[in-house]
C-alpha cells in the first residue's frame, strides 16, 4: 500500500509539471497555426510581400517585387550599391530614372557573382515581371543573353559587352577612353613637374576594355610627358578594397608618381604617399582627398532614362550602343562646368591645362571622339606599328580580341610603346 501511495503521488506531480510547461489541450494544433499564417501572406498586397530569396553559391539574393501599374526596371550589380565606384555610379543613374521618368519603379540586386548566380538572378527578375533589366558587368553577358531568349517581352541591356540578339537584348557602353586619354595628359603633366616620369595602372581582367583604357591613358600621357612610362598591376577583380590598395602600394613602391585605376574603389588616392598622386574612377564623389588628382566618372542617368522611355514606347531595339563624351554621360572631375580642380592641378603648366581643356571642349562638341584617341601614328611596346599616321581603329578593334573570336582587324591585344608591362595571358 505504501508503494502504491507513492506511485499515485508521483503521477499527480507529473501532471502538474506538464500543465505548467504548456502541455495538454491548451496548445494550438500545428496545422491550424500554419494555415492561419498562409492566409495572412495570401491577403497581403503584392508590393508588401517579402522579397523572394534565390540561392546562389553560399549566399542568397533578395529578389525585389514589382509595383503594379508602373513600368518596372531592375538593375543587377556586381558590387555593393555604395562602393564609391562603378556600382555606385550606376545606382545614381538608377535614382535619376526614378526621379525623372514618370510612373517608373526601379529596384536592384547587389553583389551578384558573375556566371551561374547572375543567370539565376536575372531569370528571377524576369519571372517577377520586371519590364527592363540592366546587367552592369562584363561577366553577366552570357547569362543576359540566355534569359533574354527565354523572356522575349523583357528588354535586357548588358553593360560593357559585345553581344546582341538585335531584338530584346543589346549592350551599352561609353567611350571612357576619351576621359582616360585626358587623365593621361593630366598625369603626364603632374609627373613631369614632379620630376618623376613613372606612372601606374591598376587593371582588373585581361579583356579588351581594360587594354583599351590603359592604352588611352598611356597615349594621353605621351602628349604632355613624352618620356613618361606606365607600369601595370593586374588584380583580377572589379571590387576588392584590400587588393586594390595593395596594387596601388606596389606601383607606388615601384616608383610610380601617379597611379590610375580601372577598378572600383578610391584606392590609388588613399594609398598615395605624401608627394604622390592617385586618379580614381567611375564615381564623381570618390575623389575626396588632396592626393586625388582627378576622377574619371560616369553619368549614366540620361542614357538609362532614354532607354527606359524607348522600351516603354516599344521603340527600343537591342543593338550595339556606344556613346562618346558629347552625350554628357562622362566627365573629368575638376574640368567640367561648375567643378573646382583638385589641389594637385594648381601648379601645372598653363599650356598643359589649356591642352586638356581644349581637347575636352572638342570632345563635348563631338569634334574629338574615340577614333581620334586611337589615331596613328601608334607603335606598340614591341616596336610594331599598330596604326600608320592618320589611320584610326574601327569599333570592332576597340571591342575585340581575335583570340576571343572577334572579327576585328587590328584588335586591342597590344600595349602602347610607353607601357613597360608584358601583355596578359588570355584564357
Amino acid at each position: 500500500m505504501k508503494r502504491l501511495w507513492i506511485f499515485v503521488v508521483l503521477v499527480l506531480l507529473l501532471g502538474l509539471v506538464l500543465t505548467a510547461c504548456g502541455g495538454g489541450e491548451t496548445a494550438a494544433p500545428a496545422e491550424e497555426s500554419t494555415t492561419e499564417s498562409a492566409a495572412v501572406e495570401e491577403s497581403a498586397p503584392a508590393e508588401e510581400a517579402p522579397a523572394e530569396e534565390v540561392a546562389g553559391g553560399d549566399s542568397k539574393y533578395q529578389i525585389p517585387a514589382v509595383e503594379d501599374g508602373k513600368y518596372n526596371v531592375a538593375f543587377v550589380y556586381v558590387g555593393p550599391h555604395d562602393d564609391g565606384g562603378w556600382t555606385q555610379a550606376h545606382d545614381v543613374g538608377r535614382m535619376y530614372v526614378e526621379e525623372n521618368v514618370d510612373n517608373v519603379h526601379t529596384a536592384y540586386v547587389e553583389n551578384v557573382a558573375e556566371g551561374a548566380d547572375a543567370e539565376q538572378v536575372i531569370r528571377s527578375l524576369a519571372r517577377k515581371g520586371f519590364d527592363v533589366i540592366f546587367t552592369t558587368s562584363f561577366g553577366y553577358m552570357d547569362a543576359s543573353e540566355i534569359v533574354a531568349d527565354e523572356f522575349p517581352d523583357v528588354d535586357i541591356i548588358h553593360l560593357t559587352g559585345f553581344k546582341s540578339n538585335e531584338d530584346n537584348f543589346g549592350n551599352l557602353m561609353g567611350a571612357m577612353e576619351d576621359i582616360k586619354y585626358l587623365a593621361g595628359m593630366l598625369a603626364g603633366s603632374r609627373a613631369k613637374v614632379d620630376g618623376n616620369p613613372k606612372l601606374g595602372y591598376i587593371a582588373t581582367f585581361p579583356i579588351p576594355e581594360e587594354l583599351r583604357l590603359g592604352n588611352a591613358f598611356a597615349l594621353g600621357a605621351q602628349q604632355t610627358c613624352p618620356e613618361c612610362t606606365v607600369d601595370v598591376r593586374w588584380i583580377f577583380t572589379w571590387h576588392d578594397p584590400i587588393l586594390e590598395k595593395e596594387a596601388a602600394s606596389s606601383l607606388f613602391d615601384g616608383g610610380a608618381q601617379v597611379v590610375m585605376t580601372g577598378a572600383d574603389t578610391p584606392a590609388p588616392a588613399e594609398a598615395a604617399p605624401e608627394g604622390k598622386w592617385g586618379i580614381t574612377y567611375d564615381y564623381s564623389g570618390n575623389c575626396n582627398v588632396d592626393a586625388c588628382l582627378t576622377s574619371m566618372y560616369w553619368n549614366w542617368g540620361p542614357e538609362y532614362a532614354r532607354i527606359v522611355e524607348g522600351s516603354r514606347n516599344d521603340e527600343w531595339v537591342g543593338g550595339w550602343e556606344y556613346f562618346d563624351a558629347d552625350t554628357g554621360s562622362m566627365g573629368l572631375l575638376g574640368f567640367m562646368e561648375g567643378e573646382t580642380p583638385q589641389p594637385g592641378v594648381a601648379d601645372l603648366p598653363a599650356e598643359d591645362i589649356a591642352l586638356i581643356k581644349d581637347t575636352l571642349a572638342q570632345m563635348l562638341a563631338g569634334e574629338f571622339t574615340r577614333f581620334d584617341v586611337f589615331k596613328g601614328p601608334i607603335t606598340d611596346n614591341q616596336g610594331n606599328v599598330i596604326l600608320e599616321e592618320g589611320v584610326s581603329l574601327e569599333q570592332a578593334d576597340l571591342d575585340g580580341f581575335a583570340q576571343f573570336g572577334s572579327e576585328c582587324k587590328t584588335c586591342m591585344y597590344w600595349w602602347n610603346e610607353n607601357i613597360t608591362a608584358e601583355l596578359p595571358e588570355l584564357e
